[in-house]
């Protein structure tokens, strides 16, 4: 009786004989996402009136296309998703607010355009300047801490044009970083009492902040004199 003689076999082909079993994504998540895509899934969330606080972590991941706990992969928790939300609305901001005042040099020009990029954001589509406005003012106690790093940040770019337009009107100004920080108080807690009301009273609001603003502006420089 002949004994069937062995055949050798390649141990790669072995390996492309034998079927794979790769773990499948489910229909409609993706398989791989960044921290950007989430902050933008929350961003789309929170919309123009609704708390950071009261987003879930199901929604965002929901909102995002992925997994529950693909989540974690980015942020430890929502709190944390929720602070770099809040520094993410602060660094736009200021880059708005940046571009628009970097070729003033004239001091009535500046607080209008500042004022009118606050109008403007309060009903931009991004909804940036609503989430600053509404965690420094609603948010737990770490949110309002993430808002407040956000103003001073404000502040500081602010006291750099209060000082550039006085060099070169040949003015002077008592404690600049001082004003800075009264302007910046005052335009953000009148925006959000100017959030929540009609266009019109918004209107108002505003133009009364414009006021309020030169009234500070002509008293540091009339203290510079004393």
């Amino acid at each position: 009786m002949l004994t069937p003689t062995p055949v050798a076999t390649d141990p790669s082909t072995a390996l492309l004989a034998t079927p794979t079993t790769l773990p499948r994504v489910p229909q409609g998540r993706k398989a791989v996402i960044t921290s950007d895509e989430l902050i933008a899934a929350a961003l789309k969330l929170v919309g123009p009136h609704r708390s950071i606080s009261t987003i879930s972590l199901r929604e965002v991941a929901r909102e995002a296309g992925i997994a529950p706990n693909s989540f974690y992969r980015h942020f430890r928790d929502m709190d944390e998703l929720a602070i770099a939300l809040i520094e993410l609305a602060g660094s736009s901001l200021r880059k708005v607010f940046s571009e628009a005042r970097q070729h003033k040099s004239l001091e009535p020009s500046i607080v209008q355009i500042s004022i009118g990029i606050f109008m403007d954001q309060l009903h931009s589509g991004d909804g940036y300047l609503p989430i600053l406005l509404r965690e420094g003012k609603a948010g737990s106690a770490e949110f309002k801490e993430a808002v407040e790093r956000q103003l001073v940040f404000f502040e500081d770019e602010l006291q750099q044009d209060l000082i550039r337009i006085d060099q070169a009107n040949g003015n002077t100004m008592y404690q600049p970083a001082l004003a800075a920080r009264a302007i910046t108080r005052l335009v953000f807690t009148m925006a959000s009492v100017a959030m929540d009301l009609p266009p019109a009273e918004q209107e108002a609001r505003m133009s009364e902040t414009i006021a309020m603003i030169r009234m500070i502006l002509e008293g540091a420089r009339a203290l510079a004199k004393k």
